[in-house]
């Protein structure tokens, strides 16, 4: 699994890229076909702040999500949840569809 960090008008600290990292590394244990992580941080405004997670799958998955705030590491969060809901409705979709019930 490849992750890439990249912040658009801001400086990445070792501290931000390592809890960007350590959400990343999580995401692994909702959906395990997950090939690559992409993780944009933007900081154009002063008080506004933006975290953006792009997890390509195999099969041609995508799953893109993104949060505005004030606090990066909040922001950091909030994506990586939303990601997290992604993937667990796309593979509840994909065990539905492979496995009816009744």
């Amino acid at each position: 699994m490849i992750i890439t960090l990249t912040g658009r008008h801001l400086e990445i600290t070792p501290a931000i890229r390592q809890h960007a990292e350590e959400k990343a590394n999580k995401l692994t244990k909702f959906y395990d076909l997950i090939q690559e992580i992409e993780i944009i941080l933007d900081g154009h405004e002063a008080k506004q702040k933006r975290a953006e997670m792009v997890v390509s799958a195999e099969h041609r998955n995508m799953f893109v999500a993104h949060h505005e705030g004030e606090d990066l590491y909040g922001c950091i969060d909030q994506a990586s949840h939303k990601i997290q809901q992604q993937l667990t409705q796309h593979k509840d979709k994909f065990r539905n569809r492979k496995h009816p019930t009744a």
